[in-house]
């Protein structure tokens, strides 16, 4: 049976306007036809939504669906004290989140909980129809160097860990090294790989911004996975360690919160995305007082940078990804990050792209997703009112729809 959705308006995803009279026509799991004022054949099931925008499903770049909102205090004890079973469970609630809030794709940019494989059960599960949630990709393992933002241990005493990381975490010293650790995720289902650059907000024992591999250890990281083909996202906070990644190949970079004018330069001339995650850093900007001081410091001064180097990101025209860093900050709350991205200087329309086609295009997904096209999959969402008006209409999802079946409809 086709299925018929009906709105007062539609955007397609890759335009720079939204039209009037928004029609789609799915017919299983795909797209058979859209555009305004379409006819709506006889026998077809409608749905009339009203005065709505109809949006292909958001995607967002980079989320932690396997870690549960809490305080850094009970984050630490809990990775301690819960059994993977419970994290796993924690993990089904944030994809169901996620999927309501509108986004029907995520790229899951690491576990945070080494060798549990969570992320890559939760996307075989969803996948298979078992789960509600987000189409996913994911990355298994952070990569990165002994004491680095990806070691879980670092800033731990040795005997409260039982053992030193290695690559089966993700956590190597050598190019050698770091391709057994591509060649482990790969091997176990990752769909991405991720590896850390610099330094983070959010571990004990390095400086936000300090480069934590070397540039023959980046260059082994990509080389590795890019011949696999599996593409590679990098966390970075830090120009001189952004520079050497973005040399070595990355094909997107994430936070890049000190970036220098130069770096973004040679972003746009290669290519690489750049997913600024301001979500994560206005949450934390919340709650810095929750914080443990060392972190709380980092913290003030990422918040504080990332809002200018966006702006100059996007005058040097660097591609925009939208991605929030979930997990870290509150799932369902994604669509927020548009905003944020509209305060930084992004028309509301091009901050819609970054959340469908242009995220569609650095996944490797463009042929299925991203847009409202014949063919694609039937991922589509509806907002109240016009959100080229009011971008903050995407934080309001009323209806969901993933591969042809509707996920919520709070307008029936």
């Amino acid at each position: 049976m086709t299925i018929a959705l009906k709105a007062a308006r539609i955007f397609d995803g890759k335009a720079d306007r939204i039209e009037s009279e928004g029609v789609v026509l799915i017919e299983g799991e795909e797209i058979a036809a859209c555009g305004p004022g379409l006819r709506i054949p006889a026998g077809a099931e409608r749905i009339d939504l009203g005065d709505v925008t109809l949006c292909p499903g958001f995607i967002d770049a980079h989320t932690h669906l396997t870690v549960g909102v809490k305080s850094y205090n009970e984050f630490f004890i809990d990775r301690f004290r819960q059994h993977v079973a419970e994290k796993a469970y924690q993990a089904a609630v944030n994809a169901r989140l996620t999927l309501e809030a509108g986004f029907t794709t995520v790229r899951d940019v690491g576990c945070l909980y080494p060798a549990s494989f969570i992320d890559v059960s939760l996307r075989n599960a969803i996948a298979r129809g078992q789960l509600p949630g987000p189409r996913m990709l994911v990355a298994i393992n952070l990569l990165g160097a002994t004491g680095g933002h990806s070691d879980r241990n670092a800033g731990l005493h040795f005997r409260a860990t039982g053992r030193e990381s290695d690559y089966t975490d993700g956590i190597a010293d050598s190019p050698a090294g770091l391709r057994k650790a591509v060649r482990f995720n790969v091997k176990y289902g990752a769909d991405v790989i991720k590896f850390c650059a610099s330094g983070g907000v959010m571990s004990l024992a390095d400086e936000v911004d300090t480069p934590q591999l070397t540039l023959d250890e980046m260059t082994a990281v990509v080389d590795e996975a890019h011949r696999l083909r599996k593409r590679v996202a990098v966390h970075c906070h830090g120009d001189s360690a952004a520079r050497d990644a973005v040399e070595a190949g990355v094909d997107s970079l994430e936070h890049g919160t000190f970036l220098h004018d130069q770096t973004l330069e040679a972003m746009k001339a290669r290519g690489v995305y750049l997913v600024p995650t301001l979500l994560v850093q206005h949450q934390l900007g919340r709650g810095l007082d929750r914080l443990p001081p060392e972190l709380a410091v980092k913290a003030r001064h990422a918040i504080e940078a990332a809002p200018g180097m966006v702006r100059r990101a996007l005058a040097i025209g660097v591609k925009i990804a939208l991605g929030t860093d979930s997990g870290v900050c509150r799932h369902g709350i994604n669509a927020r990050e548009m905003g944020l991205l509209v305060q930084a200087g992004m028309s509301p329309l091009a901050a819609l792209r970054s959340a469908t086609s242009v995220n569609a295009e650095l996944l490797g997904l463009a042929g299925k997703i991203g847009t409202l096209e014949a063919g694609k999959r039937a991922d589509i969402v509806a907002v109240p009112g016009d959100p080229g008006e009011d971008i903050r209409a995407t934080e309001k999802v009323v209806f969901v729809m993933k591969d042809g079946k509707v996920a919520r409809n709070a307008r029936r």
